[in-house]
């Protein structure tokens, strides 16, 4: 490997530890503080962050391998991919349960807080993941960098709908915000599983 691809391997790798240590913390916050307040779209959140680890976790088994390694380029991406799979089906089934019943959620300052943060780190994150995903050509990076673009998408989602049950006592904000967040996670789980770049051109580093 060229002294380029060596240092974007390590670039590659640091940006995965600290995607897993953001989203550890992120995942105990919005989990803890979504089920006190009886937020679907706050633990959906928080089950994003835990698959985002694993997705984390998956890249950094990826990049041990450097360039050489195309099988295991190829599974890592198929299981960032499935992994956006379990968290629609979860978010599907517990956003519309909580509509059915029509079970209000209690105000989360918690969530709102963590939702701002995760706004402002996610797109940075993400940008440079794409970097070196080009570097590397390396597909399940650029989907797992989709996935932290996911993430911030989800936080713009959950952040209208905490904001419209706190602001306005719209209790039905925060499982909308659930079921609108399923068809995005499904459609980048579809992309990655068949190998497509979710979204980004392969050759694009700055996304």
């Amino acid at each position: 490997m060229d002294t380029g691809l060596a240092q974007a391997t390590r670039r590659g790798r640091q940006l995965e530890y600290f995607t897993l240590g953001w989203n550890v913390l992120e995942a105990v916050l919005a989990v803890g503080a979504g089920w006190l307040a009886g937020s679907v779209a706050l633990v959906g959140f928080g089950i994003d962050s835990v698959i985002e680890s694993l997705s984390g976790a998956t890249l950094l088994w990826r990049l041990q391998a450097g360039e050489s390694s195309a099988a295991r380029e190829r599974q890592a991406e198929w299981l960032v991919g499935a992994s956006f799979f379990v968290l629609a089906a979860y978010v599907a089934w517990e956003a519309g349960a909580d509509l059915w019943r029509k079970e209000p959620p209690a105000v989360s300052l918690v969530g709102i807080c963590l939702a701002v943060a995760s706004l402002i780190v996610m797109p940075v994150l993400a940008r440079a993941k794409r970097r070196v995903a080009a570097t590397l050509d390396s597909r399940a990076l650029l989907a797992d960098s989709k996935q932290t673009d996911l993430c911030a998408w989800l936080s713009a989602i959950l952040l209208i709908g905490l904001g419209l049950n706190a602001g306005f006592g719209w209790w039905w904000a925060d499982p909308l915000a659930g079921l609108i967040m399923v068809p995005i996670i499904a459609r980048d789980g579809l992309a990655a599983v068949r190998g497509e770049p979710c979204g980004f051109r392969q050759n694009d580093p700055g996304g």
